[in-house]
């Protein structure tokens, strides 16, 4: 039991660290996937953490210290990205109150609030993790009420992680989004809303509009005074 106490610990805090930078980068939030970079550094921090915790829980030498510096540098990641995401997001919302852009409102505000209750789920994860390793008590007296009450916690801050990012019927518009994180200032693209009954539907072609369909991002920088216009289906 220890041992499997041991190996499902070990892989279940580094998949959690891995989820975390992830939707601290904005994946499937704020971007249809991340970028090179980005993905290289969540898979370095991963696959450190990952070893760095191997060696602390193997008690080797020095590695209390390298697994706190992982944690600093993960948090300081984590934290930093979220604040990036919320800024953009602010922005957006600026931009959308500043030209009535109000069809996009509830979409932006939805991912606003999501990475609001995220950080503070990530602020409860990092006072919880200094708590847990605070406590050196190497007794075995109580080290599984200890351990007890410390996967209860992580257990119910990952469930509240989790009920965050549900699955769930989004504010319309909630999945307009880049393909990329495009490195300038990010503008709310326009959405203008148009009628037109079955027929004229059915006819409709149009080679220069994109109809529900991502622009392809090699073609990004050649259009990017192209507009995106939502088409409804009559009913």
């Amino acid at each position: 039991m220890s041992f499997g106490v041991y190996v499902t610990g070990v892989l279940f805090q580094t998949a959690s660290f891995v989820s975390f930078l992830l939707i601290s980068h904005g994946y499937c939030i704020t971007c249809e996937r991340l970028s090179l970079t980005e993905r290289r550094t969540t898979a370095s921090l991963g696959c450190v953490f990952y070893l760095t915790l191997v060696g602390y829980r193997a008690s080797v030498p020095y590695f209390a210290v390298l697994l706190i510096l992982n944690y600093m540098i993960s948090f300081y990641v984590i934290f930093h990205h979220i604040s990036q995401n919320l800024a953009v997001l602010r922005e957006q919302l600026s931009f959308i109150e500043d030209e009535n852009v109000q069809a996009m409102h509830d979409a932006v505000y939805a991912k606003y609030i999501m990475f609001k209750k995220f950080q503070g789920a990530m602020q409860i994860v990092a006072m919880a993790e200094t708590v847990i390793y605070m406590n050196m008590d190497k007794s075995s007296q109580n080290y599984w009420l200890r351990l007890l009450i410390r996967e209860w916690a992580q257990f119910c801050i990952f469930l509240y992680i989790g009920w965050t990012f549900r699955s769930q019927d989004m504010a319309p518009r909630f999945s307009v989004m880049p393909t990329l994180k495009p490195k300038e200032n990010t503008i709310i693209p326009p959405i203008y809303s148009m009628e037109m009954d079955a027929k004229s539907f059915k006819e409709f072609r149009s080679q220069e509009w994109n109809i529900g369909v991502p622009m392809p991002y090699s073609n990004y920088e050649k259009q990017k005074d192209s507009v995106l216009v939502i088409i409804q289906h009559p009913r």
